[in-house]
């Protein structure tokens, strides 16, 4: 019996659908690692052309709209619950602790002031106030 033999080819990857896998996952992390200053307000932050101080891990992000709302970890809270809640703080640990305060530049002064006087009360050890860089022009 002539039986054919038959010649054994090596196999072959195709490689284009890990291409494919490869570039999704690439744009997924650039995606996901898009970090949103403040997510869902909208602040329009005063401009200044001062430096920019270091950000410690240990702060407390406030927000201040135009209309006067206060924001804390993206929940809105009265100014007698931001009070409430920053005095919750240990007292050695609010020194070592800044109180960042992000205030629309629409905002009213009086509601700027009294949440830093809020923070004061607090004993914070420092307190910031966001600005966007000056563009010059």
């Amino acid at each position: 019996m002539g039986f054919r033999r038959r010649i054994q080819e090596s196999p072959k990857v195709d490689l284009t659908p890990m291409i494919d896998v490869v570039f999704l996952l690439l744009i997924f992390f650039m995606i996901s690692t898009t970090f949103i200053e403040r997510p869902g307000l909208n602040i329009n932050l005063p401009a200044s052309s001062s430096e920019q101080i270091k950000q410690t891990n240990k702060e407390v992000q406030v927000y201040l709209a135009e209309n006067g709302d206060i924001y804390l970890e993206r929940e809105k809270k009265s100014l007698a619950e931001l009070l409430q809640y920053l005095k919750s703080f240990d007292p050695i640990m609010t020194k070592k602790m800044t109180f960042l305060l992000m205030a629309d530049k629409a905002a009213r002064h009086g509601n700027v002031v009294e949440l830093m006087d809020a923070a004061k009360m607090a004993g914070f050890g420092s307190l910031a106030i966001a600005t966007d860089k000056k563009v010059e022009d």
